[in-house]
């Protein structure tokens, strides 16, 4: 039985393991069979994680992020949790591949997933000019045409922030009217870099190494158009990955988990989560790692409280030569 387990790992997790091995607490990371470092390993340039003035591809990052928690301890297992039972003062974390794990404690830390339209290219484009996070990659189109899909609130803060760079910027909505507050409609609106096209949908992207266009259906008469630009920012929206823990943890209206105050405490003792599976506003690496730094020190102050035969029962981790 392990001290702790870490499920997830993106900047949340991988922090997680980094304090929580510093703590001597030996945490076993499930990392994912196919997702392991989260979304930053579907993008490329970083500027904005502190400590890379140079900035640094998504990918390094991650890596670095796993080699610093394995440096101190930390146990990396690529697989996918396909249960948990976190009930009781053991909790028990069983893999694809049939393994059962059990440990005192666990940090909850899957990220969440950016909706996408599902057409054909988004996924070869992501990163070379179809992003889903403005904050991230916005600078990267100083002076260029680019478009938003959405019509809610973070469509509206998408497309004006974006104007920040940007010298043009359409917002593409499916239906006639925004779902948007009134307040972000406005201030959209009365920003004259951006244009709105209601009544469209995204169909094709076009472009070989970078976004070059987009092709846009009309919603009413079928009727496709190209929209010449080097950017689409998708901002349909983000779902916390939280299938693993329905009815076992409280959710918030936003569906994320919901956790005591600032604290990554969930309903369950010794359950705790962190990143953006309870972040459903900000959603950024240094936040997310942020929250991970928050969840190690809660459970390592849970874990001391524990009683001494409870503790007794952890088996001593080997250690390779």
């Amino acid at each position: 039985m392990r001290e702790v387990i870490i499920i997830g790992s993106g900047p949340a997790g991988y922090t997680a393991a980094i304090y929580a091995a510093r703590a001597n607490l030996r945490p076993l990371v499930i990392a994912s069979s196919v997702e392991a470092g989260g979304e930053l390993m579907k993008t490329t340039e970083v500027e904005n994680y502190p400590g890379f003035p140079d900035g640094i591809q998504g990918p390094e990052l991650m890596i670095k992020m796993q080699e610093q928690a394995e440096r101190f301890g930390a146990e990396i297992v690529l697989d996918d949790v396909v249960s948990l039972d976190l009930a009781g003062d053991v909790k028990t974390v069983t893999l694809g591949n049939g393994d059962v794990h059990e440990a005192l404690s666990v940090i909850f830390a899957t990220g969440s997933a950016y909706r996408k339209l599902g057409i054909a290219d988004e996924e070869r484009m992501s990163g070379h000019g179809v992003s889903w996070c403005a904050t991230c990659d916005g600078f990267f189109f100083r002076k260029k045409t680019i478009a938003v899909v959405g019509g809610g609130d973070s469509a509206m803060e998408e497309a004006t922030f974006l104007t920040k760079f940007a010298d043009k910027v359409y917002v593409i909505h499916r239906g006639d009217t925004l779902r948007a507050s009134m307040v972000m409609q406005e201030r959209a609106e009365a920003n004259p870099k951006i244009e709105f096209l209601f009544n469209k949908t995204v169909e094709h992207i076009y472009g070989d190494e970078l976004v070059t266009g987009i092709g846009i259906v009309d919603t009413r008469d079928g009727t496709e158009t190209t929209l010449d630009v080097s950017g689409l920012f998708i901002a349909i929206g983000a779902d916390p990955r939280t299938h693993l823990i329905h009815d076992q943890l409280d959710l918030t209206s936003l569906g994320t988990i919901a956790v005591d105050g600032r604290s990554s405490r969930t309903s369950l003792p010794g359950v705790f989560a962190a990143g953006d599976v309870i972040d459903p506003t900000y959603r950024q690496a240094v936040t997310a790692a942020g929250s991970g730094t928050v969840a190690a020190l809660d459970a390592e102050h849970y874990l001391a409280a524990l009683p001494a035969e409870l503790k007794a029962r952890v088996e001593p981790v080997a250690v390779s030569a």
